[in-house]
This record gives C-alpha cells, structure tokens and sequence, in this order.
C-alpha cells in the first residue's frame, strides 16, 4: 500500500474499490488541494461492502465520482468530472460536472422574473438567459461538509447560506445538501433549504453519466426509459412555450426502453433548437411518477457493461440531456476526452422558467416554509 499515494485519483478509487467488499459502509475525509485564492478543499469518499464509492468535494457541494461494478465485477467511475480542483474551478471548464446548482436549476428567459411585484433580474450566462443560478451560482462556491452516518447509511451533509440579493435572488437562502449511499447501492441525494424573504427556488445536482465508464465513447447505444407522457417544448432560445406536450408520435417519447441515440439527429425542429448541428436532447420531461419516491422515473442501462440506473425523485420533472455541448476539448478524469454525447444529465427538479410561467408548478418559497427535495440514484448491473 506504500505507493498509493502515486497513483491518480481514479486508479486510487477503483484499487479501494475493489478491497471494500468487507469493510462494510465507511466514510473517508481527504484533501483535494486548494482554490487559486487558497482556500483548502475536501473531499468525502462513502463506500460500501459491495465496492460501491461515491465522492463529494466541498467546492460546489460537487459530486466528484461514482465508482460502481459492471456484469463482470470490474469497477469503474460512471461520473464525468475532473481528477482536481483547479479543473472545476476554471471557467471556461464550465459543463457543471457533477454540481449542485442553485438557486435556480436551467433556465429563466431573459434573466428577468417578478414577485409580489418587484421585478428581479439574474445575470444573463447564457445568452440571452440566466442558466443555472447565474456566472456564480451554487456550484462557484464553498460549503461546510458535516459527515452522517446510521444503521443504513453513511453520508456527508453540506451547507452554504447565500446572501439576500446575491446573483440577483431576492432573500437570504439557507441551504443544505446531503449525500448518502446505502448497501443496496442507492445514491441518495436531499436538498433543504429556508429563505428569509419570499423568493423563487429550484436546486437539482448535475451529473453527468456514462455507464460504460466516463470517457469511454458516446452514450448512444445506452438504453433509456423515461416514465414521461409529457414534456415542456421550447422555443429557439430554449425556453418553454408554456405547452405540455405529448411525447407519442415525437423523437422525444422514451416510454418504451429505447437507445438514446435511435432519434436523436431526426429531423424535428426541437432537437435542432437544443443543438443545431446535429440534433440532440435537452428537454423538460414531466414524470408520470409525480413525486412518488416509490416509483423509477428513469431507467437507463448500458448493453455492453451491464451496468443499469434507475432515478428515483419527489420532483416533478428532469431535464434530459445528452452533453450536446461537449466536444472534445476537455480532458477530465485519467486524461480522458470527454466527447459529444459522451454522457447523458438527469436534473431531477422543477420546470425551466417556472416564475415567468404561472400555469407550471410554483417554485416560490416563503419564510417559514421548507424546500425538500429527494432524488435516489440506484446502481446495479444484469
């Protein structure tokens, strides 16, 4: 063991890996180097006896890793990301790699909305919306991490408290995200949150995922069931219309497991907004699950690797996309490109543009009043 400290972070993941079938649920704390201004930062490694390891860092209150066994018992990491802080610091590294985002999760048109009559504008980063809380949202800063544990389940919680007024949200946000990962290899991720003023809240974690293994090829051949009638279509600037569409007769129906990549450069003008070179998914499905944590409101499972998903959310929507912004530019884990459609994000959450959107499920937050959200990741392989 006297050369682990030479190997690289996902060669250490999967050598712990593979020696944590007896161990049992632990939890590791460790460092993950420093931010440009200093700032340490850690990370927190959750296991279980079945080799199933889970990383979160506490910048960003980022899920780092996901290291899980495939048909034949070989271990791999399922989670685009990077092997270093200094990556997910960087901005022009921008893909949200396992984030939690906050406060407000996709897009609102224009950067604008009002409530009770004042007007709010959030800073446009994706022109012309603000995406993903603004230029510095929840995932741009740093959390307080408090380890969990009981019978069930071992854990990290993580806090950060977000000025009123910052990017532009009215209210002082008091939120907390906590990790979990259980024997039954479910990724349990809850989200708590209080305001002090009345504002607008939508918080979701951005992973991305590969079964086969991060960095290893497209997605395409992956097959995913989405328990979604309905979506919310978009505009050019891909923000709803306000219609809740059927997805029978459309690219976008996943009701039946169906290989991701079977529609997806059809000739349909949604999949041309969402990326107009070559079609790809980026769309608000409304779950037929609605809420129930009971019920998969996704399944997606990878042929070759055996390795299958299923999402579990109190939420009543997830965005679907399939990285069409990747391209090869970046380098993540082990040195690997991350290419296009190299991986699909499932953002439990609520609809896109909600506050300029009043027939869509209110994402408006009182004083006094709790946000609860639950999203469960279970991993397994056939």
């Amino acid at each position: 063991m006297k050369n682990l400290s030479l190997l690289s972070g996902l060669s250490l993941a999967l050598l712990l890996a593979a020696n944590a079938h007896a161990a049992g649920l632990a939890s590791q704390k460790s460092s993950f180097g420093t931010l440009a201004d200093g700032t340490p930062i850690e990370k927190y490694t959750l296991s279980n006896s079945q080799g199933t390891q889970v990383a979160v860092i506490t910048y960003g209150a980022i899920l780092q890793s996901v290291v899980v066994a495939d048909k034949h018992g070989a271990f791999d990491d399922v989670l685009l990301g990077f092997d270093n802080v200094h990556d997910y610091e960087l901005k022009n590294n921008d893909p949200h790699f396992g984030a939690t985002i906050g406060r407000y999760a996709n897009r609102i048109a224009d950067g604008k909305f009002s409530l009770d009559g004042h007007a709010y504008s959030i800073p446009v980063n994706a022109a012309p919306n603000a995406m993903h809380g603004g230029p510095e949202g929840f995932d741009r800063h740093v959390w307080k991490a408090t380890p969990t544990h009981d019978k069930g389940s071992v854990g990290v919680t993580l806090s950060y408290l977000s000025a009123d007024g910052q990017m532009g949200f009215p209210g002082a946000l008091d939120t907390q995200v906590t990790y979990s990962l259980n024997e039954r290899n479910e990724l349990r991720i809850q989200f708590h949150a209080t305001t002090s003023k009345p504002t607008v809240v939508n918080l979701t974690n951005h992973g991305y995922y590969n079964l086969a293994g991060a960095g290893n090829g497209t997605i395409l051949d992956q097959v995913a069931t989405l328990h979604a009638s309905h979506y919310t279509p978009v505009s050019a600037k891909l923000i709803p219309t306000g219609e809740i569409a059927p997805v029978a007769g459309t690219p976008m129906d996943f009701l039946k497991p169906t290989p991701i990549g079977t529609h997806i450069k059809a000739d349909h003008p949604q999949l041309k907004f969402a990326e107009p070179k070559q079609g790809g998914f980026d769309f608000n499905y409304v779950l037929d699950t609605k809420g129930d944590l009971s019920k998969p409101a996704v399944e997606i499972s990878d042929p070759q690797s055996g390795r299958h998903l299923q999402l579990f959310t109190t939420q009543p929507a997830v965005q679907f996309y399939t990285s069409n912004s990747l391209d090869g530019s970046i380098s993540g884990k082990a040195g690997k490109v991350y290419g296009h459609w190299g991986a699909f994000a499932l953002e439990a959450e609520h609809y896109p543009d909600s506050p300029n959107q009043p027939a869509f499920p209110s994402t408006r937050l009182n004083p006094g009043e709790t946000f609860l959200q639950t999203t469960v990741l279970k991993f397994s392989h056939e």
